[in-house]
């Protein structure tokens, strides 16, 4: 059952995109129309336009999604770190590319676009010094920070391929994407920063490198002035760079050519190497930064995202530098609303993890902070409970600014649905995606495999024609991408992911198809009795799985997380009123570092197979595992019938 949702109007967003001098004047619809009927003139007089090429493409795309064949703007050749630093120091060299928002509060550090494009250029040529080629791959691994973000813009200047590593990865899964990527070189730092806390990286990359042979060379910044013991491939990277050129001239790369490699969990926990290429991608996080958020020139871009998640890749470095805008880095965890009016943020993108962590405060903690700059609220990563979407909204947007619930994935490369952009005056949902971006075409499959007509209809989210910004393979293994992605729904990239098209015609996300619970003979999507089981006070969160059942072929367990002692009436008649077979309280769900819940670990634990886990180093915090199982094998909330 979904709730009765009002509408909200927007009077600060400028809704009348201007993608480009030859569309100009045109309405959201009109282009949305364009984008889809004739992707070719759309996306070709887009990128004519709005990206730097050292060669024209000429033909626009060859793509045949049924063998997973993407291609776009073919022949041409650009440099992605000319069109995100080059281009701006051309015209407005000391505008401020990077605000570090740094762990020591109130310590910001400012990096013009000028002062970027040097830190690149050395960092550049000193890979380049030590044997780094186009083509080769290297691994970062290091905490938000300027260096960080020149680390991978070098890369892409010399035309080698990063991988970056969340910091807080273990030394297995650092080893391992390592060595699956074939890295020629590490970038580290001696430590990380992270709520008050030092932690060491140098010694988890040192462990890591033991097992790869195919590294060369790690380079280490210094973050802290701790020293860290330093071996025969190591090498100081700061001093390195001071010997280096200022200048370095960019490799020209075809509009294909790898550009980033960024590994995620699948389903059996076995980490795939998701490919994004040059122009495709930087085009489609450019534009989507733009529109989706409503950048305009001048603006604070203000993204909570670590750039070891695609979120951090599009929205922290790639599209809001091909804007020329300032974006903010956030080193440590942002749950002080402090920097929004210390560095006049005027868009502010983060997670409903986050967010729901915030609602135990009292208002007052928020309101007491000027946040008037802002102008646009974004959510990212799972779909925002009511809630949550609410408290955002009236609370720390005080009921101003349009709230965008964007849904994408590290595979798409850029938001696809959202309630922004869209014709002027048109209503905003709240917790609902709602609009497809341009050239996202949506598609709902029922079971069959046959297309969804109409309207007030759920099935699994297809997408039904390629787009610049998706991802082309993976590394190494290009028919496991054409099974996951394309053999499901032939013809149409599948997501994975499950949706409601209400009868408005707006897309609402309802979950993973994974985690759909079949109960005797009903499909009900995870995010939507997580969405009501919230709604109560004492519940600050949840996370809702299913297993096998003899009789009603899946029950529900809800793993609820609570902030207090909870009335185990109250707890019954939640329980009962969803029919569900058990309730289980832990103190704290299994999060990754970007806020997700492992939903794939709950189910394992249900299901009594916690001897194979899969890959769990993506988690905030390990021990959350054994908390988790031991609260299970304690549970005796049950509920017969």
């Amino acid at each position: 059952t979904l709730f009765v949702l009002s509408s909200i109007g927007d009077r600060k967003t400028n809704l009348t995109p201007n993608l480009c001098a030859h569309l100009a004047g045109r309405s959201y619809k009109e282009l949305y129309q364009m984008s889809v009927k004739d992707p070719d003139t759309f996306w070709g007089l887009i990128a004519k336009e709005r990206l730097t090429w050292s060669k024209p493409f000429d033909q626009v795309s060859d793509c045949d999604i049924t063998s997973g064949k993407i291609s776009w703007f073919l022949g041409g050749q650009l440099n992605v770190s000319v069109n995100c630093l080059d281009v701006h120091v051309a015209k407005h060299p000391d505008r401020v590319a990077l605000i570090w928002e740094r762990d020591e509060p109130a310590t910001e550090i400012k990096v013009t676009y000028r002062e970027l494009l040097e830190i690149t250029c050395r960092l550049a040529n000193t890979l380049k010094r030590h044997g780094i080629n186009k083509g080769d791959r290297v691994a970062i691994y290091m905490s938000v920070s300027p260096i960080a973000v020149a680390a991978m813009l070098a890369c892409a200047r010399i035309g080698a391929v990063h991988t970056v590593v969340f910091a807080g990865f273990s030394s297995e899964a650092l080893a391992g994407r390592i060595l699956d990527a074939q890295c020629k070189a590490v970038i580290t730092c001696n430590q990380g920063v992270r709520g008050g806390r030092l932690i060491d990286l140098k010694p988890t990359v040192d462990t890591a490198v033991k097992n790869c042979p195919s590294v060369q060379h790690v380079f280490v910044a210094q973050r802290t002035t701790n020293p860290t013991p330093m071996g025969k491939v190591d090498i100081l990277l700061e001093e390195a760079m001071g010997r280096e050129s200022a200048e370095c001239p960019p490799e020209p790369m075809e509009s294909e050519d790898m550009l980033f490699m960024l590994y995620t969990s699948g389903s059996t926990g076995q980490p795939k190497g998701i490919v994004h290429t040059q122009a495709g991608y930087l085009l489609y996080s450019a534009l989507t930064h733009q529109y989706v958020f409503d950048y305009q020139p001048g603006d604070v871009f203000g993204c909570v995202a670590d750039i070891g998640w695609v979120t951090g890749h599009s929205y922290v470095v790639y599209g809001p530098l091909c804007n020329g805008a300032t974006t903010v880095l956030f080193e440590s965890t942002p749950v002080y609303p402090d920097p929004v009016q210390r560095l006049g943020i005027n868009q502010f993108y983060g997670a409903p993890t986050a967010i729901r962590l915030l609602l135990k405060y009292d208002k007052s903690w928020v309101k007491k902070y000027d946040r008037s700059s802002l102008k646009t609220l974004g959510s990212v990563g799972e779909p925002i409970n009511h809630e949550a979407w609410e408290w955002f909204y009236n609370v720390v947007g005080d009921g101003q600014c349009p709230l965008v619930d964007t849904w994408w994935q590290t595979e798409t490369g850029g938001v696809c649905i959202a309630p922004r952009p869209a014709e002027e005056g048109a209503e905003i949902v709240p917790a609902m995606a709602m609009r497809p971006f341009f050239g996202i075409k949506p598609v709902l499959m029922e079971e069959k495999g046959m297309p969804l007509s109409g309207n007030d209809v759920s099935g699994a989210l297809c997408i039904a024609q390629p787009w610049p910004g998706m991802a082309r393979t993976i590394f190494g293994d290009h028919k496991r991408f054409v099974d996951a992605y394309f053999k499901p729904y032939p013809g149409h990239y599948f997501t994975g992911d499950g949706a409601y098209r209400s009868k408005e015609g707006y897309y609402q996300i309802t979950g993973r198809m994974d985690d759909v619970i079949n109960i005797s003979g009903h499909r009900l999507g995870t995010a939507e009795i997580e969405d009501a089981l919230d709604e109560h006070p004492a519940v600050p969160e949840t996370a809702v799985i299913g297993v096998s059942h003899d009789v009603k072929g899946e029950g529900e367990i809800h793993k609820l997380c609570l902030s207090w002692l909870v009335n185990i009436d109250i707890l019954l008649v939640v329980s009962l009123t969803f029919s569900s077979d058990l309730f289980q309280i832990v103190k704290r769900l299994p999060k990754t570092r970007s806020g997700k819940i492992m939903r794939r670990i709950l189910r394992k634990v249900a299901m009594e197979q916690t001897e194979d886990l899969g890959d769990v180093s993506t988690l905030d915090d390990p021990s959350v595992v054994t908390e988790v199982i031991e609260a299970y094998a304690h549970c005796y909330t049950k509920i017969t019938y």
